[in-house]
């Protein structure tokens, strides 16, 4: 399958015909656009950022025959909608659009002890890709593939690093990585990569670009 890198923590997985999207945020400038592309769309969390709230709406409303999955906060915010809209918890497993997916973690990582706590869950894609949203909690399961965040208020280079070393995956790309100038984001894959703390190659793949997985 392949995979499609978009602004911030937005992807899309297609295979044939059939196209996966996870974390259209309003980061993501072409979010409505990939929305209206998409089968079905998988949220991690709530935050603005995985999130277009106002985007998955409209779209919902045009399209009856769209699904997204999120954590409970998703549901409540957009409606059920007559089963268009749908929870997802750590340790289902899910046919969605005709892609695996296991469904892994709880929380969304620390910011600080004022900053309140949300669910946040991690996606494995067809037992290879693992896309973990704001979280580096680890997986139960084998990674071939590692979208690895490496921006934000939550993120830390030594707690990305044992994420890494944890879940073991052959390769990573970065994600979540649009707090980053060009320079961080080198550095982030010299320090986090094969040369560095990891030993694991750590990828850029720029916005609209894509790569087999």
């Amino acid at each position: 399958m392949r995979l499609t890198k978009y602004a911030h923590a937005c992807v899309t997985f297609t295979d044939g015909d059939r196209t996966l999207l996870i974390d259209p945020g309003t980061f993501t400038p072409n979010a409505a656009e990939l929305i209206a592309a998409a089968d079905a769309v998988l949220v991690t969390h709530e935050h603005f950022d995985h999130f277009d709230e106002a985007a998955l709406k409209l779209e919902l409303d045009r399209r009856p025959g769209l699904r997204v999955y999120g954590p409970a906060a998703v549901q409540e915010t957009l409606g059920e909608r007559d089963g268009q809209v749908s929870v997802v918890h750590a340790g289902d497993q899910l046919d969605v659009a005709g892609f695996a997916v296991a469904v892994h973690g709880e929380r969304h990582a620390l910011i600080h002890t004022d900053v309140p706590l949300v669910d946040n869950v991690g996606y494995l894609i067809e037992g290879r890709v693992f896309h973990p949203g704001d979280s580096y909690a680890v997986p139960g399961a084998t990674v071939e593939t590692l979208l690895l965040p490496t921006s934000g208020p939550w993120t830390k280079f030594g707690e990305a690093a044992d994420f890494a070393r944890a879940v073991k995956p052959s390769r990573m790309i970065q994600v979540h990585e649009l707090m980053l100038s060009e320079l961080g984001q080198n550095s982030a894959r010299m320090f986090l990569g094969t040369d560095g703390l990891t030993g694991i190659p750590l990828d850029i793949l720029p916005h609209g670009e894509s790569a087999t997985v």
